[in-house]
């Protein structure tokens, strides 16, 4: 073939697969969302109709992990594309924490913005609070929401029956912010009941602003972590109480993305990510969300802690109801957006690589050797292909008992686990088999375990697993 014809077919190639000119990318990053809490992996008590739709028009990550199950830490990984402990930060910064993002860092923002995009963040940042923290200092044009959890202030349901002052001792007032500033002091409880409305109203507003130039538009919801809000639009709309109130608000946010990108002829060259910081906070019981049927939580590095739903949306581009069981993370990210912008990546050592191929091609294999997850900075254990490698250390559990009620949480139990090894492409809970003692080939599988040993409870006619994990298919 003569370079010249093969350029042209490039370049054909290049504009019939939206790749010619700069794509726009939304990412929508969920607090406290687990893994079943969409219809699109397994939710059934309340619909998700948009996000369903997102999915069947793209393509559903079926083993998709954040560097951490908690959530200051999970959101510097997701802009970074660096394990947090690289970067030192761990655990949810607090409004009495004085450190944040290191300005040194590069963010997705900042890569974007070197390359001409308009940049924005709406809701929650949690990545310091102080100024030269905020996001405006991260490359971000734009900014409103909070700067840190919306549980953060001193109206959480489990301290409503002590005295204001306090209260106040614990936490302060949440601050709601633009920009740099303070817009609203106090947030109140009718204040937060809009928050997903205006962070949603925010990001259409801006992707029309901005639509005739590349953005990047990162939309971190405050939902559903506690304490749940919702606004009057959806209140008792679910039939399934307040989480799945929030949810069907939630779903409404992602369809008017959507929509507004249609409304433009824009979503032919957007690539829309939607996921979560990490799985649900469990001992909230009815006001937490369901990882099921993969084990724990929140707070946890098994899978029911640190793998997330995530869905990727570009129709033309990607391909509609497809589906990568491929392992990723959201590390990888960045280097991915880098590769689809033309961007620079930063100069110094990000762990994340381009996985470009698992958003758009079936059987396509990551980059990447293994992942490596931290809680705090202990390294529990190790994603590699099929396998997850747990090293011996404690965790907090439910152990089967069911959560609070009403926004009040119930106490953890604590439990260890020893060295132990997982083959997560095992689809049949009988054949789910575990090592305690080695490495990881087929000579260290120990029989497979009793049903005693699998530890299951019943929750409606979901099959939670207490003691060991699978995979949801």
């Amino acid at each position: 073939m003569k370079p010249r014809f093969a350029n042209i077919l490039l370049t054909f190639f290049l504009t019939c697969s939206g790749m010619a000119e700069k794509p726009n990318v939304v990412i929508m990053f969920m607090d406290d969302m687990g893994y079943a809490d969409i219809g699109a992996f397994g939710a059934q008590d309340y619909p998700t109709p948009n996000l369903d739709r997102m999915a069947k028009e793209g393509r559903k990550f079926t083993d998709f992990y954040v560097t951490q199950a908690v959530c200051s830490a999970s959101r510097a990984g997701l802009l970074t594309g660096c394990y947090n402990n690289r970067i030192g930060i761990v655990g949810a910064l607090g409004p009495k924490s004085n450190t944040g993002l290191n300005p040194d860092e590069i963010t997705l923002a900042e890569i974007c913005k070197e390359q001409g995009y308009a940049t924005a963040c709406f809701g929650k940042w949690h990545l310091g609070h102080h100024r030269e923290f905020l996001p405006l200092q991260h490359g971000f044009d734009e900014f409103f929401g909070l700067p840190y959890s919306n549980d953060m202030w001193p109206y959480h349901p489990g301290v409503l029956h002590l005295p204001m002052n306090e209260r106040l001792k614990r936490w302060p007032h949440l601050p709601l912010i633009e920009g740099n500033e303070i817009i609203n002091p106090q947030v109140s409880a009718k204040d937060q009941e809009l928050l997903t409305k205006q962070y949603t109203q925010r990001a259409v507003s801006f992707i029309e602003r901005n639509r005739k130039k590349p953005f990047f538009v990162y939309l971190p919801h405050s939902m559903v972590h506690v304490p749940l809000f919702v606004s009057d639009d959806f209140k008792g709309k679910s039939g399934a109480g307040l989480f799945g109130d929030v949810m069907m608000e939630v779903d409404w946010s992602a369809g008017e993305i959507m929509r507004v990108l249609r409304k433009h002829n824009l979503h032919k060259n957007t690539l829309f990510v939607f996921t979560s910081d990490n799985g649900p906070w469990l001992n909230y019981g009815d006001h937490a969300g369901s990882a099921a049927p993969l084990r724990e939580g929140k707070g946890t590095m098994f899978d029911g802690g640190c793998r997330e739903p995530m869905l990727a949306w570009w129709p033309g581009t990607i391909p509609a109801n497809s589906i990568c069981r491929e392992p990723a993370m959201t590390i990888d990210l960045l280097p991915t957006i880098a590769h689809l912008t033309k961007a620079k990546l930063p100069e110094h050592t990000i762990d994340g690589q381009n996985v470009w191929p698992l958003f758009t091609e079936d059987g396509a294999v990551s980059p990447q050797e293994a992942y490596y997850l931290y809680y705090g900075n202990q390294l529990q254990a190790v994603r590699q292909g099929k396998w997850k490698l747990h090293f011996p250390h404690g965790y907090r559990t439910m152990a089967g008992k069911p959560g609070g009620t009403g926004g009040i949480p119930t106490n953890y139990s604590q439990a260890k686990i020893g060295l132990s090894l997982f083959d997560l492409r095992q689809v049949n809970l009988r054949e789910l088999r575990i090592v305690q003692n080695g490495g990881f080939g087929p000579r260290c599988l120990w029989p497979m375990l009793s049903s005693s040993e699998l530890n299951g409870v019943t929750k409606g006619k979901e099959k939670l697993l207490i003691g060991y994990q699978t995979k949801l298919i």
